[in-house]
């Protein structure tokens, strides 16, 4: 394997989270709950808006966001400079200081720049990378095996299994995943297919730490009673607090109080899909004075969605401020 430039530096403190296993480049990454994959503010310029992450950082901590995810397909991971990379990774692990794991997009279409990525994303100090199916190249399952075991392998941070096959154009199987969730540092799959029968494949094949996470926002609750261990969401950008609260009910087998929440927010789910991730979302933090835009050749919401997104943005304020009401009584 080719030896990147960037030596990863040991954290000195571990935060409660995680603890060190028997195997000596293991460690327990207990990834659970709802999770925030974050989008990247933009200033007017087009710059990054480093006040409006971490006010976005807050936000999240505050509606009891569980783990956070920077620089995946939802922050426009290909759009950014490596320089905005860092600045980025580097600013959300200082901000968090350990409260809750942050995990980094390191998966590119090579294995070997992604081992390079992945020793920098750990050396900024990250968790765990989020690892997506290398895109447009469309290797066989041997090959994502051989992929995954050679990133892992390298030893520089827990790897999450991302698989999206919409996105990427090619599926990581649960026959795969079966092979790859035996390897100490393979910590955990988001599946962004949303078919009953993978999430159960996928449940099954759980085994002390690994970590099965929905993908899908619309399917979520469904996953999560399920077995789904959690969520990593788009749509938490802007419902923290409710996908919080969705998450611990469906995770508590709460069916009927988890389906009626659920059922609250199809809305917001159907919105965010009227066009490509992230312009919905951005649009609504956009309203909540969270950045400006995105970048080319993604362009800001249609004007004919304007009214939708004004009707959504109304209905996220207004189950943002039910959780809070419920905690407070």
């Amino acid at each position: 394997m080719r030896k990147g430039t960037v030596v990863p530096t040991a954290n000195p403190v571990r935060p409660a989270w995680a603890q060190p296993t028997s195997f000596p480049l293991a460690t327990t990454l207990r990834l659970t709950g709802s999770i925030t994959a974050l989008a990247t503010p933009f200033d007017a310029a087009g710059e990054l808006d480093l006040d409006a992450w971490r006010r976005l950082l807050a936000l999240q901590l505050e509606g009891g966001t569980e783990a956070l995810v920077v620089a995946g397909s939802t922050g426009e991971a290909a759009a950014l400079l490596e320089p905005e990379f860092d600045t980025l990774l580097r600013s959300a692990v200082e901000y968090v200081a350990g409260r809750v794991p942050v995990l980094v997009g390191t998966g590119l279409s090579n294995t070997a720049k992604t081992v390079e990525l992945t020793r920098r994303a750990a050396a900024l100090g990250a968790d765990a990378a989020l690892v997506v199916t290398p895109p447009y190249v469309r290797p066989t399952q041997a090959g994502l095996i051989a992929h995954y075991r050679a990133i892992a392998d390298d030893g520089a941070l827990p790897l999450v299994l991302y698989n999206v096959p919409g996105r990427t154009g090619c599926d990581l199987l649960p026959d795969t995943v079966a092979e790859l969730c035996r390897h100490p540092r393979i910590v955990g799959i988001k599946e962004a297919r949303n078919e009953p029968e993978r999430i159960a494949a996928l449940v099954a094949l759980r085994d002390g730490d690994f970590a099965v996470l929905s993908g899908d926002d619309p399917t979520a609750c469904r996953a999560m009673l399920a077995g789904a261990d959690g969520v990593i969401s788009v749509a938490s950008n802007v419902l923290p607090r409710a996908f919080r609260r969705l998450a611990d009910l469906a995770r508590a087998g709460a069916r009927a109080e988890a389906e009626a929440w659920d059922a609250r927010m199809r809305v917001a789910y159907d919105f965010l899909g009227i066009e490509p991730n992230p312009i919905p979302v951005k649009a609504l933090l956009t309203r909540q004075g969270i950045g400006h835009g995105l970048r080319l050749p993604l362009l800001p919401l249609s004007a004919a969605h304007a009214d939708t997104a004004a009707s959504i943005a109304a209905l996220a304020s207004e189950l943002e401020h039910a959780c809070r009401d419920a905690v407070a009584a």
